[in-house]
């Protein structure tokens, strides 16, 4: 294209322009420079001379003008300054500018204006406007907060001209605002989502298949689908549609976007888009089955470039398989019957074997690519339900899932060691890539049991773990404290103090000798009086409390536990958790008072009641060893307390465990502490605990 020098009417134009005295006569040139610029004559340094003569502020009364000069057409100035406009925006820099941001209303008004044949030429413009914005920093929160979303699915919808650059531009705008654009406009980008999967399921030729690489980015995560009846309308007719394309020959072009579009509805909601019902259960099972013929084809005789090609499809396919996995253990009005749950769980265990022997070729350079993480997560999710199934093939891969875990852990706690601000932002976790998350369930299980628990000793697994632990603590204790959801933070270290109790059980000689259990031992003690209060942390409590007194028989001599304030104040917190679960009130009958767990445990007691136990066993194993134990008791009266609910309350009310747990504690803390066993039997101890069958009590009370 010619410059301005090479041009010589363009130059003069620029010289009128620049001379100009009135209206008139800038018009006049402004006319000739217009014509040049529609006609593609000017390059990027010409058209920063036109800008130069211009400015911003005659394209903006253009753009305000009312009546155009006569015999002109009714658009003639807004016209013009939208095309200069479009000019200017195609350098960046003019793009960002307040005075282009600030004309986004305008260039709205004209997309949802009625279309005549002399205004496309002005909407073309405006598309090549917002599409520039869109490319700058500043440009998608100015979109989304002047209105530009309803103005494009107005324009969608509509079908106006242009309608299909309207697409193009909410998608990329989804692509990189995608909540504030559903926060704000979910009615509007609703219409859109049900015009393309009406068209999606309507379409009998290769639109459809088009469609099904379009529609991901207008899935939004699930409140706007499935809270009202036009987001269910649209997931019924994704689902007929995929159900025909699916149930078909297809090509493997054909096939991929239809799978990788039915991984997104599951991210979006879940298996809640598949109907229930003989046809919803054959799709989903055709899914699953998919998804893992892909895996095996991809990844049992790995070809690096095939790979590479299709890891995005894979990672689709893994989604799919995560929902199998879920789908074949629901056992609340589950989608599979019992027949196709046993078929699938046989199918995916050959996929998983293909994503074991995959992970077994990765080399060290590779450590880096997200679809390693992908692999190990979705091996983590099924470590966490199916343990007994391809146990050789897991155990062998143990060191490098040990090492991999490590290595991410390793290299995102730095990189998340920055101002808070960023910390909190990687919501959840402290660092994005967190692969040891989703191993942990799996390890639990595996530490169970004693080959996989030598290699992942062997691997350095409970170093890192402790490590692990220390860090999600940190991160949970910086977040704020909402009454929200259990985050996958707590989770994660409700899922390591498993892990640390069946090592405590199984390898009582690693936690004495291996110095990071007397740094999380140090961390228990500080971390249960402040976490014992907050409600919302129960399960977490309960573990930590746990933990800490199982780890406390076998590390007695560890400075930290020799009479300190944190160990004072760490007995202190776990004989109130322990001494609270338990009340008496009404029996079932309406006669007389039974025991009950208390209001305040009733709702975890289910994932609370088993560590309770353990907790107590443990209580009792430690009072001989720490003499602060029987003071802590005494303070918080629970002697006291315990007497009147055994007092109160009918015999037939306590099962013979909870009788067990109470007398092995009581037993301790009267051999232990002869202030104990007095403030025992001034409470008629000798009368309920033969009331109770508790005969090692009996015995230690009645002895001199």
């Amino acid at each position: 294209m010619a410059a301005a020098g090479g041009c010589p009417a363009l130059k003069r134009c620029l010289g009128l322009l620049r001379e100009a005295g009135n209206d008139s006569e800038q018009f006049a040139a402004l006319l000739l420079v217009v014509r040049a610029v529609r006609a593609g004559e000017v390059d990027a340094r010409t058209r920063r001379q036109i800008f130069d003569a211009i400015g911003f502020t005659f394209p903006s009364r253009l753009l305000s003008s009312g009546q155009p000069p006569p015999g002109c057409p009714p658009h003639t100035f807004r016209a013009l300054g939208l095309t200069l406009l479009a000019c200017f925006c195609t350098d960046p820099q003019l793009a960002a500018h307040s005075q282009v941001l600030n004309k986004i209303p305008t260039f709205n008004d004209i997309l949802v204006s009625p279309c005549e044949p002399d205004t496309t030429s002005m909407i073309d413009d405006v598309y090549q406007c917002l599409s520039v914005v869109l490319a700058t920093s500043r440009g998608p929160r100015e979109l989304v907060t002047k209105g530009t979303v309803p103005a494009l699915c107005q324009a969608y919808v509509n079908c106006n001209y242009g309608s299909d650059r309207a697409l193009a531009l909410l998608s990329g705008l989804l692509a990189v605002a995608e909540a504030k654009c559903w926060q704000r406009d979910a009615p509007h980008l609703l219409a859109v989502l049900s015009k393309l999967s009406d068209d999606f399921l309507k379409a009998t030729d290769m639109t459809k298949f088009e469609l099904c690489e379009v529609l991901p980015r207008f899935i939004p995560l699930s409140p706007p689908l499935t809270e009202g009846s036009q987001g269910s309308q649209c997931l019924q007719r994704l689902y007929k549609g995929l159900a025909d394309i699916l149930g078909s020959k297809l090509s493997q072009s054909q096939r991929d976007p239809a799978l990788k579009l039915a991984a997104c509805l599951v991210q979006a909601c879940g298996a809640e888009w598949i109907p229930a019902g003989s046809a919803g259960s054959k799709f989903l099972a055709l899914l699953v089955n998919l998804a893992c013929v892909e895996i095996r084809l991809t990844l049992e005789e790995p070809d690096p470039l095939e790979v590479e090609g299709k890891k995005e499809l894979v990672t689709a396919c893994y989604v799919l398989i995560e929902m199998g996995i879920q789908e074949c253990l629901r056992e609340e009005n589950p989608l599979l019957e019992e027949v196709q749950k046993m078929q699938l769980i046989r199918i995916m265990e050959e996929a998983f074997g293909a994503v074991i022997f995959y992970l077994r070729q990765v080399k060290q350079e590779e450590l880096q690519d997200p679809f390693i993480f992908a692999s190990v997560r979705i091996l983590g999710a099924w470590m966490a339900e199916e343990t007994s199934s391809l146990k050789q093939d897991i155990c062998e891969l143990l060191p490098f899932l040990v090492h991999y875990a490590k290595k991410l852990f390793e290299e995102g706690s730095a990189a998340a060691s920055l101002p808070q601000a960023e910390l909190l932002s990687t919501k959840g976790s402290g660092f994005p890539q967190d692969a040891l998350r989703f191993l942990l369930p799996g390890f639990c299980h595996l530490t169970a049991e004693d080959r996989p628990r030598d290699i992942l000793i062997s691997a350095g697994a409970p170093a890192l773990l402790c490590e692990y632990f220390l860090w999600q603590w940190e991160v949970l204790t910086s977040e704020p404290r909402p009454p929200a959801p259990l985050t996958s933070t707590e989770m994660s270290l409700q899922t390591s103090c498993g892990i640390f109790l069946n090592l405590v059980v199984t390898a009582p000689d690693l936690i004495r000798r291996d110095k990071t259990f007397s740094s999380l031992m140090e961390m228990l003690l500080k971390s249960l009086p402040p976490l014992l209060p907050q409600k919302d942390h129960l399960v977490l409590a309960a573990n930590i409390c746990t933990l800490g007194l199982m780890m406390a028989r076998i590390l007695v001599g560890s400075a930290v536990l020799q009479g300190t304030q944190s160990a004072k104040e760490f007995f202190g917190a776990a004989v109130r958790f322990l001494s609270q679960a338990h009340v008496a009130q009404a029996a079932p009958g309406g006669e007389g008072l039974a025991v009950a767990v208390s209001p305040a445990y009733a709702g975890a007691w289910a994932e609370v009641g088993e560590l309770w136990f353990l907790g107590m066993q443990a209580l009792a194993g430690c009072v001989p060893l720490f003499p602060c134990l029987p003071q802590a008791v005494l303070q918080a009266r629970w002697l006291e307390a315990l007497s009147e609910l055994l007092t109160r309350v009918a015999p037939a009310s306590l099962d013979f465990e909870l009788i067990g747990a109470f007398q092995g504690v009581l037993v301790e803390l009267a051999r232990a502490s002869e202030l104990c066993r007095e403030v025992i039997l001034s409470h008629h101890g000798t009368e309920w605990a033969n009331l109770y069958g508790m005969a090692a009590l009996e015995q230690c009370l009645s002895a001199q």
